[in-house]
């Protein structure tokens, strides 16, 4: 088969890698890819967006399936784009259509979504420019901490956690009213602060049978000990502790079925990845968010664990028989620690040589801002490499991956060195 993978960070790269294992992966073309996923591949030079030069390149190079990874060109509706085609509408997309992927698309969208089918989530009210000063008056009347959620897109900066009611009400108003996140704030979600600990759960369904992958847990702050702005990621950790056979059945029985029934009901085809943020309340799941795809970086702690041939499970979806595809988890732990560029998430280094990733010795480095300059490899964005070691036990891949993130050296380089002390 020929595969074309569409996107350019980390969770590409482990995709990537993951993708050529598998017998039935004869080329596969990554668009745009980075330096890292040439090795798998072919990297094509698209923006994941050109949904026309897509097609071109689909035809052109007998493309058998594509695999979508990031959520813009989902939200956009890439894969409506093919089943409007008539001579793009036979080849399998792995990805949501259009209406699907709202549930990332829009925070308002998933929230009723979970309300109409009864998952457990926070309470929440969603406002407009027109009802603003509705919002300020209901902001009053909740505890704190508030978050205020924009209903869009916003490359996961649309999130704000209050403190106070004044903070709240000023950030409420800035919006709404000045476009805080572009159009992305046109709505705001108003939603209840949920005390505990976070894990995200990823489900692949053809839309009638699923596979309950392997959990993980992130970590977002830039700063050791979870401190400082909150980034794409700074790292991942796949098995979670604290998610045991009895939470996970929770988390099956309240939330993934609902949601795959949820979405049956309303008519509504999904074809791909659910990406299900979790908060861990005193031993009950509740739904923090929905992903329309996979997350990033915890696909490098994801995959890695996967024993089973993706390839196989992906055509399972394309096919409808999900359900007949063999599927098994490694028992192992995977640690996935990222290096990112000096200043991230601020303004930050770019075009800064790599060196010594041919040091990495018991870890995968998955590329995520990279890029080539001649025959040098380059950071071209603020997340550069995933290391991700896979080990018997938990603190031996810790301190594996974190021993392969020292070994490489560009200008800036900055990792955190307490990804998954938490959970030792």
């Amino acid at each position: 088969m020929n595969i074309l993978l569409i996107g350019s960070g980390g969770r590409e790269s482990a995709f990537a890698w993951k993708l050529t294992q598998s017998p039935q992966c004869e080329k596969l073309f990554i668009a745009p890819g980075n330096a890292g996923t040439g090795q798998f591949g072919t990297n094509v030079d698209l923006k994941v967006t050109d949904f026309e030069g897509i097609k071109a390149f689909v035809l052109a190079n007998g493309i058998n399936l594509v695999l979508v990874g990031p959520e813009e060109p989902l939200v956009k509706g890439i894969h409506d784009f093919f089943l409007d085609d008539e001579q793009l509408k036979s080849i399998p997309v792995i990805g949501p259509q259009r209406e699907a992927a709202q549930l990332e698309g829009s925070k308002d969208f998933s929230k009723q979504f979970m309300q109409r089918h009864n998952i457990p989530t926070a309470a929440s009210r969603t406002f407009t420019r027109d009802t603003l000063q509705d919002g300020l008056t209901y902001l009053a009347t909740q505890g704190l901490p508030i978050v205020l959620k924009a209903d869009g897109l916003a490359a996961g900066k649309g999130v704000l956690i209050c403190l106070s009611l004044q903070e709240a009400q000023q950030e409420l108003v800035e919006m709404l009213t000045e476009a805080k996140f572009g159009e992305a704030s046109s709505k705001v979600v108003v939603e209840q602060f949920l005390q505990g600990i976070e894990l995200s759960v990823f489900v692949l369904t053809d839309g009638n049978s699923y596979k309950i992958l392997p959990e993980a847990k992130d970590y977002k702050r830039i700063g050791e000990g979870d401190t400082g702005l909150n980034t794409g990621g700074m790292g991942s950790v796949s098995p979670v502790p604290f998610a045991d056979a009895a939470f996970m059945q929770k988390v099956e029985e309240r939330i993934v079925i609902p949601t795959v029934e949820g979405l049956k009901q309303e008519g509504i085809p999904y074809k791909g990845f659910i990406f299900i943020g979790l908060m861990n309340c005193d031993g009950d799941p509740y739904t923090i968010e929905y992903n329309c795809r996979m997350g990033d970086p915890e696909t490098e702690s994801v995959l890695p664990r996967i024993e089973s041939d993706l390839v196989d499970l992906l055509m399972g979806v394309a096919e409808g028989n999900l359900v007949e595809k063999q599927f098994s988890i490694s028992p192992k732990i995977a640690a996935t620690v990222v290096c990112v560029a000096g200043g991230y998430p601020g303004e930050y280094l770019k075009d800064k040589v790599i060196s010594g990733l041919d040091n990495v010795r018991g870890s995968i480095a998955f590329h995520a801002g990279t890029g080539m300059q001649g025959d040098d490899v380059i950071t071209t964005g603020g997340r550069v490499l995933a290391i991700t070691s896979l080990q018997d036990d938990l603190f031996t891949a810790l301190q594996q991956s974190t021993l392969d993130a020292s070994r490489i050296y560009y200008d800036g380089k900055y990792f955190r060195k307490d990804i998954g002390f938490d959970l030792l």
